[in-house]
């Protein structure tokens, strides 16, 4: 998410939309007081749901209260852009080139997705794009596990991010990856089209036939994982994506806000041209 504030991906416009949890929850601090005595009865929790206890030890393992990610959470900023200044900062003909590129160099990886999960690849290759450059916008790097249990024990959203905190672990526990290489955005958006781990957990493909769901390295994982997130929240194949078309509400999960969703439209059309 976080490109040093230039803009809100989907998972952290989500986030700074969230309600704000029940303020009854014992179990939580402002402060890193408790955090040790909290995270052991987490990981209680979760063997007691069923994952594996080396699985939980393995992910958890060294895990501390990280009070960046606080300050970083404390700080966020809303934005109010109209549309045109929105597109006039994130799009330019540098990232449509480059889309037209990505388009022809996984030409075969899209023509299995598109029978696949009949999500056009403009669509998928424009948030992409957005989301972190084709993958190669990477910011600040965190410690997923270590950011989204030190959200999950401040008081701020705690049900939130504790749902989000089982995901990881669950993702580890899959051997999806290790926990060395879960890092990505501070607030938990992981891989190159910046899945929270509930969505990686629930909508990853492993695409490249490796074994495992890979949204940080592997680009036809990603490519398939954005189609199918699209696909299980109601893209009709064949119809049209822009604002008014049928397909437009399916933007509208991916990012709430309207300026990102008609620019994911008005890129993917541009990307269009270059078939």
């Amino acid at each position: 998410m976080h490109k040093a504030g230039r803009f809100l991906t989907a998972g952290a416009l989500a986030l700074a939309m969230a309600a704000t949890p029940a303020l009854a929850a014992r179990d939580c601090g402002n402060t890193g007081a408790g955090f040790d005595r909290w995270l052991a009865g987490f990981k209680q929790q979760l063997v007691a749901q069923g994952v594996p206890r080396r699985a939980v030890e393995r992910a958890l393992a060294g895990v501390r209260y990280d009070p960046r990610v606080i300050r970083l959470d404390r700080n966020q900023h809303s934005f109010r852009l109209s549309f045109a200044k929105f597109w006039r900062l994130r799009v330019n003909n540098a990232l449509i080139r480059q889309g037209c590129k990505k388009m022809r160099q996984y030409g075969r990886v899209f023509d299995r997705i598109e029978r696949r999960f009949g999500v056009p690849r403009e669509i998928v290759t424009a948030i992409w794009g957005l989301e972190t450059h084709y993958g190669t916008y990477k910011g600040r790097q965190f410690p997923i596990l270590q950011s989204v249990a030190t959200l999950a024990y401040d008081c701020r959203r705690p049900d939130f991010f504790r749902r989000e905190l089982g995901a990881a672990v669950r993702i580890v526990a899959r051997g999806d990856m290790s926990p060395r290489q879960m890092v990505g955005a501070w607030a938990g958006e992981i891989g190159q089209t910046q899945f929270l781990a509930s969505k990686y957990l629930q909508y990853g493909v492993d695409f490249d036939g490796n074994g495992r769901r890979d949204l940080i390295h592997s680009a036809p994982d990603v490519l398939a994982s954005t189609a199918n997130f699209l696909r299980a929240h109601g893209w009709r194949p064949g119809a049209g994506w822009n604002p008014g078309q049928p397909n437009y509400r399916v933007l509208q999960e991916w990012n709430r806000a309207t300026v990102y969703q008609k620019t994911i439209a008005k890129m993917a059309n541009m990307l269009r041209q270059c078939r």
